[in-house]
């Protein structure tokens, strides 16, 4: 996933084999922040009357929408990534010690307390393009550990 204003936050901020992202200030919540926006979900669970409030309870609601997007091979990538997004936006405000990092590919991934680094936007694609993996399920066997 190419995230172009990782770019410039690296050259300011220097190379890095990695560079995580908190839940604290600065730069990272901002980072955060922009992660967990996620505008096409939103507009398509809105139009469902499905409110993504970042909680466990939301992804259960999303597994249970009717995948519409599955016939627009334009907008089932982007709703993937955005699937995914939100699911690292959910498990970093949740779970104890997880966080977004960006590897140097610019995908960015959760990494929990453990030091484990979940792919999201891939769990997410994945998600939009067949229902499973569940994201409620991914994230029930995140946040037990």
């Amino acid at each position: 996933m190419d995230i172009p204003f990782l770019g410039n936050w690296r050259k300011k901020h220097g190379p890095a084999s990695d560079v995580a992202v908190v839940s604290g200030g600065g730069d990272h919540e901002g980072i955060a922040d922009l992660l967990s926006e996620c505008e096409l979900l939103r507009s398509h669970t809105d139009e469902a009357g499905v409110e993504l409030d970042d909680s466990a309870a939301s992804l259960e609601e999303l597994d249970q929408l009717l995948p519409r997007w599955r016939d627009d091979e334009e907008t089932l990538p982007w709703l993937g990534n955005d699937a995914g997004c939100y699911l690292g936006t959910v498990i970093v405000r949740t779970v104890p010690g997880a966080g977004w990092a960006i590897p140097p590919d610019g995908q960015p991934v959760v990494r929990l307390a453990s030091g484990r680094e979940i792919d999201v936007v891939d769990a997410g694609r994945t998600w939009a393009a067949s229902g499973a993996p569940e994201l409620s399920q991914l994230y029930a066997e995140v946040a037990e550990g």
